[in-house]
């Protein structure tokens, strides 16, 4: 597989996403390096939770994490009103909350199978 391209302060700003995530308890949180493959945005960041409450409270934990960690804001805020998949666009980094029903129609996950996965630094978690 390719080498990593994920400069090392995004990793940081994604770790610290997928912390919050954590926190949240998003499941199946995955790191993905897409900069070869899109060339818009160095990583995703992938993570699911069961209800549009909690997609929400997930969302608004890593923009808060962010912000105070490294002085980052999203650029922009999708899926608010849909409550079943929420992205968040830094730019760098484009992180995706689903509930579990629109991860595995979209795929995110098996579209992107074949760029690097990242490793986020967090205690074994179910996915």
């Amino acid at each position: 597989m390719a080498p990593m391209t994920v400069p090392e302060n995004v990793l940081a700003e994604l770790r610290t996403a997928a912390a919050a995530a954590a926190d949240k308890l998003a499941t199946n949180i995955a790191g993905l390096d897409v900069g070869d493959r899109l060339g818009i945005t160095d990583a995703f960041l992938i993570c699911s939770a069961p209800s549009e409450r909690q997609i929400n409270a997930i969302c608004d934990e890593i923009e808060h994490q962010v912000k105070t960690q490294h002085g980052s804001a999203p650029l922009r805020r999708e899926g608010r009103g849909s409550g079943t998949w929420v992205l968040l666009d830094y730019g760098h980094m484009v992180i995706h909350v689903q509930n579990e029903e629109e991860r595995a129609v979209y795929g995110l996950d098996r579209l992107y199978a074949d760029v690097p996965a990242l490793d986020l630094e967090l205690p074994d978690q179910d996915g």
